[in-house]
């Protein structure tokens, strides 16, 4: 079995692992929350001088923690595409000189495959094929897996992914950053059917609608007019405030009923008798409970990426850093970076000549 080291810093969590196919020896996260959180958002420039402070020491953290010494190594994988461009290349230019310095093979990781194999890190990994609801602060994907390396999307948001309408809903409502956590934490309590909120869809055109895919765009526009109003009546009124509770509720509710309608109605019309959800976003436990629900109702297996994983990291790198190498496969040493490349081609990362 194959013992990789991982780095992950495509966006704003520092992140390094050991993980030995399918098993995490070491991991270590440094968060970037609360830096960002002054500016209501990742911002780039920020992200990346701090992955460069911050990477060093988790590496050193890991190995200590493993007992397995980058000489013992069989690999070294590091996210390579999607992402923010400066931040991407902080682990890049990391792992491929560690990987020069000792001989070992570079896996450049696509990050949704990542997420995709953060569901290999549960108790029960699911068998495929299968169907996977990722949802993250840039993707909202439903991507069936036939296999390592054989993905095949269903189902896509056509503009913002549930995260990030998340944190734009959790900023109008003045909750904080971000979005998800703060919007999950406002909620409890509140009233989830209080506001009837719309479930956006995308026109195909030649008429009909995408039956899988996402639209966030107008729900937040609703979430906008709700609140306006709210304002606007208390102002006239001398009314209650703005029911801060009720309306995180019935925008959580309604982001976790669109979400879980569709996979499931993905999952049955494409004969896929398992539901795995990943990302981010999956760490919400309204949208984890009533996948629940609905997948003991429609007769469907689910599994859910365990909570530590959820979130990036650099353990579900090192997963798919491992299938890789099991496979007899590895990236070229010039491989670079890229801020966007689609899943689908997440194969030509591991080709002799570096496709970008």
């Amino acid at each position: 079995m194959p013992t990789v080291l991982a780095l992950e810093t495509s966006c704003d969590e520092s992140a390094a692992a050991i993980v030995r196919d399918r098993t995490v020896l070491a991991s270590a996260v440094a968060s970037q929350v609360e830096e960002h959180a002054r500016w209501g958002g990742v911002v780039p420039e920020i992200a990346s001088r701090r992955h460069v402070e911050a990477l060093p020491g988790l590496i050193d953290q890991v190995v200590e923690a493993s007992g397995v010494a980058i000489a013992e190594l069989d690999g070294i994988a590091a996210t390579v595409a999607p992402g923010l461009a400066g931040a991407l290349l902080v682990a890049s230019v990391t792992a491929r000189t560690l990987a020069r310095l000792h001989n070992k093979p570079f896996l450049g990781v696509h990050h949704l495959e990542g997420h995709l194999c953060s569901a290999q890190l549960d108790e029960q990994p699911p068998n495929p094929p299968y169907l996977v609801l990722l949802v993250s602060g840039g993707h909202t994907e439903l991507v069936r897996v036939n296999g390592p390396g054989d993905y095949l999307r269903l189902g896509r948001s056509h503009d913002d992914a549930a995260g990030e309408a998340f944190d734009k809903v959790a900023r109008l409502l003045n909750l904080g950053y971000p979005g998800g956590p703060a919007i999950e934490a406002a909620a409890a309590g509140g009233d989830p059917h209080r506001f009837a909120l719309p479930k956006g869809r995308v026109s195909r055109p030649e008429g009909g609608f995408y039956p899988y895919d996402f639209s966030f765009s107008g729900l937040k526009t609703a979430m906008l007019r709700q609140v306006r109003s709210l304002q606007q009546q208390a102002e006239q009124s001398e009314g209650e405030p703005l029911p801060v509770a009720d309306l995180a509720a019935s925008f959580e509710q309604v982001v976790a009923e669109v979400l879980v309608e569709r996979s499931c109605r993905c999952a049955a019309e494409h004969r896929l008798s398992t539901l795995v959800l990943v990302g981010g976003v999956a760490a919400n436990q309204r949208l984890r409970a009533l996948l629940e629900t609905r997948c003991q109702r429609d007769g469907l297996q689910w599994r859910l990426a365990p909570l530590t994983y959820c979130t990036d990291n650099a353990a579900m790198v090192g997963v798919a850093g491992c299938q890789w190498l099991k496979a007899g496969a590895a990236s070229a040493i010039e491989l670079g970076i890229a801020a966007r490349w689609p899943l689908e081609q997440a194969r030509r990362l591991y080709e002799t000549s570096a496709c970008f």
